[in-house]
């Protein structure tokens, strides 16, 4: 605290002595009277060289950058595209520096050259047509050549590839990179993100991972059976709440019959997962007096109590899922399942990009949540990975691993996949290793990952139980799933409500109390 009130104190002070000496050099000015706007022909001079002399420590400055900075560590690029590269990039620093030097060198040299002088007036040069088109036409000229030369390069880097190229698609997500390589067909899989599960975290699209996915959808975790009991819940909550307080309202001070009015309420909604019986001792047994809070603390015993809010957000999410679980039964039905074939060959790789010297690679990329920008600093290849759609980038390593490891002679040197858009609160960790192998060792690699290809590495789900969606083909929309509607209008699983006569039999059956308010109820014994 000291020390910032002391560097505080040293500002303020030094604050004032400028303000002291500007202006007592306002005041020796006055007394030597002359204009503070009049500039003596010592000083012009003096600022004259001064400015020469900055030029020069200028260009030192720059050129030192240059030599310690500009190239950022990255050294030789490791591809033949990044060789292409790097001579666009050179004869960008060519053009700039060139210009760069040239006007500065004018700029500093006529401050020096035409310095004022006394008796000499400045030559009034207010407007030249030709110097106008020069200073237009050419560097005009000059973009061009670097635009159509930058497109150029561009295209061919993100062009398709020929059948020869190695195809590899790069699954980006906050914050890590999957690699899919195509199978032994070159073919990479088709994928579609509504297959996405966590067993199948690329989407790929094969008959078993459609029924794998429409499974998931209709009696997974937080899938349409499970959204719908929750609306079920809240259904019978919302029914139980309603009766109950129309109870409490009509039988005022008649505690015990309340209490047995509510309890026969709660058998007649019959919400299926309060077990049977268990209601009737906990009411019972409610000290006084007895009101909805009290009953529906007990019955949260069975089931979670939802509110509004949560109501409306699992409504919603119903009727999301509704919509995919008949789009991926329209999938299912149009799906050609001679194409499994490419997507079951394919090989998925984690952490470890491995990648042939030598060979032609083309990249395509996807996103599944946030824009990512792949970036490849040594192979000098980057391009941005979008949801929702792909983006393709190809080059052939020419620069194994070990060689590279040898040139900078640092055994530790790896090649690196790195995220270049900040994607979030992880990004700086989004990378994965590179490494470029030899033909031999990397035919080596590949033949020990045809174990793990992806039809060997994915296990289907269960199977639907027969005549739920995933399994029945009878409906004419698909799905058998329920709408929201269907979710609040009915309870799922509950049954309907018998006949008065019925009811009062079995009520009369189970519990004498329920029709006769005056035997004890504390004494009822509950089985």
């Amino acid at each position: 605290m000291i020390t910032k009130l002391t560097i505080l104190l040293i500002i303020v002070l030094g604050v004032i002595a400028i303000a002291q000496l500007v202006r007592v050099y306002e005041l020796t000015s006055h007394l030597r009277g002359k204009g503070e706007h009049e500039i003596s022909n010592k000083d012009n001079n003096l600022n004259g060289r001064m400015m020469f002399v900055f030029m020069i420590l200028l260009y030192i400055f720059v050129i030192w950058l240059m030599m310690k900075y500009g190239w950022t560590g990255r050294g030789e690029a490791a591809s033949t595209i990044g060789k292409e590269t790097d001579w666009l990039l050179n004869l960008n620093f060519v053009i700039i520096f060139s210009v760069f030097f040239l006007t500065n060198t004018l700029l500093f040299y006529f401050t020096y050259k035409y310095v004022r002088k006394p008796g000499v007036k400045a030559y009034y040069f207010p407007h030249n047509n030709k110097l106008e088109m020069i200073w237009t036409v050419v560097p005009a000229c000059v973009l061009a050549v670097i635009i159509i030369l930058g497109l150029k390069k561009w295209n061919e880097a993100t062009s398709e590839s020929g059948e020869q190229a190695i195809k590899i698609e790069l699954y980006s997500k906050q914050f890590d990179w999957t690699a899919r390589y195509a199978g032994n067909d070159n073919k990479l899989g088709r994928f579609d993100y509504k297959l996405t599960t966590d067993k199948n975290e690329l989407g790929l699209m094969t008959a078993q991972t459609i029924d794998s996915a429409i499974f998931n959808m209709q009696s997974g975790a937080n899938s349409i059976d499970s959204i719908s009991q929750k609306l079920n819940y809240a259904y019978c909550f919302k029914k139980a709440k309603e009766a109950i307080a129309k109870i409490v309202q009509e039988n005022g001070k008649n505690a015990q019959y309340r209490k047995v009015a509510i309890i026969k309420v709660i058998d007649e909604i019959n919400c299926d997962f309060v077990p049977k019986g268990i209601s009737f001792s906990n009411i019972l047994n409610i000290p006084e007096p007895v009101g909805v809070d009290s009953v529906l603390r007990i019955l949260s015993n069975y089931a979670p109590i939802y509110s509004e809010k949560d109501q409306e957000k699992l409504e919603v999410e119903l009727s999301r899922k509704t919509r995919l679980i008949r789009l991926l039964h329209q999938m299912k039905e149009h799906h050609q399942a001679d194409l499994d074939k490419d997507a079951n060959d394919d090989i998925i790789q984690k952490d470890t990009l491995f990648l042939c010297k030598g060979k032609e690679y083309e990249f395509t990329f996807r996103a599944k949540d946030v824009i990512h920008s792949a970036y490849f600093p040594h192979f000098r290849a980057q391009v941005n990975t979008v949801p929702g759609m792909t983006t393709r980038f190809k080059f052939t390593p020419d620069i194994s691993t070990k060689e590279m490891q040898a040139k900078k002679n640092d055994s530790k040197f790896n090649y690196v996949l790195m995220c270049n858009k900040i994607c979030g609160g992880s990004h700086y960790k989004m990378k994965m290793l590179v490494v470029v192998l030899e033909e031999n060792e990397y035919n080596a690699w590949w033949k020990s990952k045809q174990s793990s290809t992806f039809a060997k590495v994915f296990s289907a789900a269960p199977a639907p139980a027969e005549g739920t969606p995933a399994d029945s083909e009878k409906q004419p929309d698909g799905t058998a799933a329920p709408t929201q509607d269907m979710a609040l209008q009915e309870p799922e699983g509950a049954q309907k409500d018998p006949k008065p006569e019925d009811k009062k039999e079995e009520n009369e059956k189970q519990d004498p109390v329920i029709n006769d308010p005056k035997k004890v109820a504390p004494k009822r014994k509950v089985g």
